[in-house]
This record gives structure tokens, sequence and C-alpha cells, in this order.
């Protein structure tokens, strides 16, 4: 009789919710500070970025907005949340630092990443591509030999980039910005001949330029980047709120009215490799 009650209290430990009193690493931390800080990147449309009401807004925005809710439930209490603007060159040592409970944007997942910090499943797919202005027809007529080509740097584009030029042996010069928003005004200025990052990026910078049509975005892409939100190494319970959350949200097919709202009114048709992510990552309950 006693063994059957142990083995029931083993039960209903194990499959019990975590309580307040079990919460352990950020999840606790948030319960004791009643707040979750957020990180993202400021001109990063329409991944992440600052609307004209001067608030973070975005897609990976709302996902992270999601992901909140589900962490009021799991501590059982409100909380406050905190937007934390970061850079490319910061943005993991705020995360390691606990400056930030999770990184959100327009981060790509990698290994050597997965060194520093942990990873979310995927949270959106898409390649490094080009922007031109419409009016520079000297990159149509004799390509890009001799120009100037901008990226943000530490940025895995970046990387990809000097990858590309070196291989095509093409005599291009890589300017680096701190930011997409220096790079945009660097392009809008000449100073430089082209603009690269992610292809959604460039979609969003024109968009919120309110000019899309002074500029052309190449349709190729040269790099496969898969975009993940980033938590502390070593915290999974934390990671499974959030895992927890993306997957029901691609089950449902909610993920699809968040992607139109920010991403398919403007570019019509969804990539098959968006399609493909959300299949992949409905992981069953």
């Amino acid at each position: 009789m006693k063994g059957r009650f142990v083995a029931i209290l083993l039960i209903i430990f194990f499959t019990s919710p975590l309580s307040a009193q079990e919460l352990t690493g950020t999840l606790k931390q948030i319960k004791q500070t009643g707040q979750v800080k957020i990180g993202y990147r400021s001109s990063e449309p329409p991944m992440s970025f600052i609307d004209k009401n001067g608030q973070p807004a975005g897609y990976s925005i709302d996902l992270a907005k999601n992901i909140v809710k589900e962490i009021e439930k799991v501590v059982d209490s409100k909380v406050k949340t905190i937007y934390v603007p970061v850079s490319a060159e910061d943005r993991f040592k705020a995360l390691i630092e606990n400056k930030i409970d999770i990184l959100c944007g327009s981060t790509t997942k990698t290994l050597s990443r997965m060194k520093l910090v942990d990873f979310t499943q995927l949270t959106f797919v898409t390649g490094a591509s080009l922007m031109m202005l419409r009016t520079n027809t000297s990159v149509a007529s004799s390509g890009f030999g001799g120009k100037k080509i901008g990226v943000v740097r530490d940025t895995t584009t970046a990387i990809e980039l000097k990858n590309l030029i070196k291989d095509t042996s093409t005599k291009a010069q890589i300017v680096l910005f701190d930011s997409a928003k220096e790079g945009m005004k660097a392009l809008m200025a000449k100073e430089i001949d082209a603009f690269s990052a992610d292809q959604v990026v460039l979609i969003g910078l024109a968009l919120k330029s309110g000019t899309p049509a002074k500029f052309q975005i190449d349709t190729n892409v040269y790099s496969f980047e898969p975009f993940a939100f980033a938590v502390r190494k070593n915290d999974s319970d934390f990671r499974l709120v959030a895992d927890t959350v993306l997957s029901r949200l691609y089950r449902s097919n909610k993920i699809i009215q968040i992607y139109n709202k920010w991403i398919g009114a403007f570019i019509g048709q969804r990539s098959p490799l968006f399609d493909a992510m959300v299949k992949l990552n409905s992981t069953p309950e």
C-alpha cells in the first residue's frame, strides 16, 4: 500500500505543471522581478522596428507578444514587457549578461552562435539579397565590378557577401555599417551602389522609406538564412515555453495571419521555404 502511495505521488510530481517554487532560470527571474526583457533590432522592418507611434512593431515582435502571454500563464502572474533595443554587435552579449531575456528580430541561427546561446524553433526563413536605386543603371549594364556594396557589420550577411565576392572574383568594395538605417541613408545619398541584407529585411526597408518605387531588389538570394529567437544557454524550461507558443501558432496556422499582416500583404505569394518551415516546426503537444 505504501509503495502504491509513493508511486502515485511520483506520477503527480512529474505530470504537474511548474509551480512558482519550481520555476528555474529565466522563468524564475521573471516571476521575481515581474518583468520580461525583449531584445529587438529597431531598424529591421518588417521583422522588428519602431513604428510611427514610437513603439516596437513587426513580425517578430508579434511572435514575442504571444510568448509573453504564455510566460504569464506559466509564472501565474502578469508581467511587464520591457523592450530593449540591441545592435548586431552587442545582441548576444546583452543576452548573456542578462540585459535581455529573449532576442527577437532577424537573427540567423548558426552552429557557431549556438556555442554562445540557445535558439528556439525557427521563426522565419529567407536569404541575403541586394537592393539598388532604380536610377542606378550602371549596375545593370556593367555589374558590381568596382562598385561599393554596403552591409551591416557582424552579421551572417556580411560573411556571405564576402564569400560571394571572393567566389565570383568580383572586384567590389564592401562598406560596413552599424545598422541598416545607416546603410539605407548611404544608398539614398549614392555613397554606395547597393545595400545587402536578408531579402525580407530589404523589402521592409523599401516599404518603410515611403518611396518603395525608388528601389529595386534582386529576386535572387545568395544565402540561406534561418531565423530563430535566441535565449540563454542551457535554459530549457524557458526555451520550451517559446517553442510551445511557436508550435501552436504553426499548427493552428495563426502564423499565416501574422505573416500576411507584415509581409504577405506586400509581396504576394508566400515562399515555399516559409510553408515548409511551418510544417516542419509544427511540433505536436
